[in-house]
């Protein structure tokens, strides 16, 4: 196991070092950082000097081995926007986008796999196809659509929950939460089901699917011929089986969830990192925008070594591959 980790962590380091480029390559394409800097009465001569001062006359090879030096000791400059050090910008609003995507992904899980098993094992039924239908809509729906159709009937029309922002919040030191109010659990309901249906659809379709193909299989029908009882079947042997392929899934979800979740936050007004990057796009917020896709890479690369662990716990093939 360990050199599965250890060969693992060496692609990590790959991927996050392309991203680290990419991001890098955004200052050469998103504009001048010295404009956004100055202001108009700002001479030539002062702006080359900030140029100078910024190392932006340095060659590109020396510009990125500087920021990526910056990068590894977690310094990523001032916000032009904001005039503050972006991680704390970052640190600020991570907490509102983990709450939500830990909601949105515990509905995704707790509702869609339920439902799965339970289509896949009477794919005939009619509350099956009633399922199939819906899930057809969640899945097809654009997540902006569903969010302003959820605002408009549940804040509007019947007004029982709130439809922006995040509500009140309790500062524990090192995290702000909406768990510990009431509003706070109201404010989150709304952006959480609208972020998360089309992941439950994603997951009850995903878990059907392997549900039907796992109950066709040889040991099943052999554990029916030994007279097994149908729920020792069903949840024993068929559901640990099919959740292998769904779990993997599953953490990426869970990555998309927390990266792409902008659409969901710019809709209900969520102090998130997601809104904070379309401010920074918006603003030609460099540093701002080169973090947050830096974080979203970090984000994928860590949950994909935490399902790849489970994963090779789990699934006695990759073992035996390794040795």
């Amino acid at each position: 196991m360990l050199f599965y980790l250890l060969r693992r962590l060496f692609q990590s380091a790959i991927v996050l070092a392309v991203v680290a480029f990419g991001s890098f390559m955004m200052f050469r394409f998103m504009g001048d950082p010295v404009a956004q800097l100055v202001s108009e009465e700002t001479t030539l001569a002062d702006r080359a000097l900030i140029r100078q001062s910024l190392g932006l006359d340095d060659p590109l090879i020396v510009q990125f081995g500087h920021f990526a030096a910056r990068v590894v000791q977690g310094e990523f400059g001032l916000s032009y926007q904001m005039g503050q050090p972006v991680m704390r910008l970052i640190a600020e609003r991570l907490p509102a986008t983990l709450e939500l995507s830990f909601v949105a992904f515990s509905l995704a899980l707790l509702i869609g796999i339920p439902l799965g098993v339970f289509a896949g094992l009477k794919p005939n039924s009619i509350i099956t196809r009633v399922i199939m239908i819906l899930s057809l809509a969640g899945i097809s729906m654009p997540t902006f659509f569903v969010g302003l159709l959820l605002m408009v009937y549940f804040g509007v029309e019947l007004a029982i929950l709130p439809t922006f922002g995040r509500g009140e919040t309790v500062d524990l030191g090192f995290w702000t939460t909406g768990f510990l109010t009431k509003s706070g659990w109201l404010s989150i309901i709304l952006p959480a089901v609208t972020l998360g249906l089309f992941q439950l659809t994603f997951i009850m379709r995903l878990v059907r699917a392997e549900m039907l193909e796992v109950m066709r299989a040889d040991f099943i029908r052999f554990a029916r011929a030994r007279g097994l009882p149908a729920r020792r079947i069903h949840f024993r042997h068929a559901l640990k089986n099919t959740l292998v392929p769904v779990m993997t899934i599953a953490g990426l979800q869970f990555g998309s969830i927390i990266a792409f979740g902008i659409i969901t936050e710019s809709v209900f007004q969520w102090p998130g990192i997601g809104l904070l990057f379309l401010q920074a796009i918006s603003a030609v917020d460099i540093p701002v925008v080169s973090t947050y896709l830096l974080l979203v890479a970090v984000i994928f690369v860590v949950v994909n070594l935490i399902v790849d662990m489970l994963y090779y716990m789990v699934d006695p093939r990759l073992r035996v591959g390794a040795k």
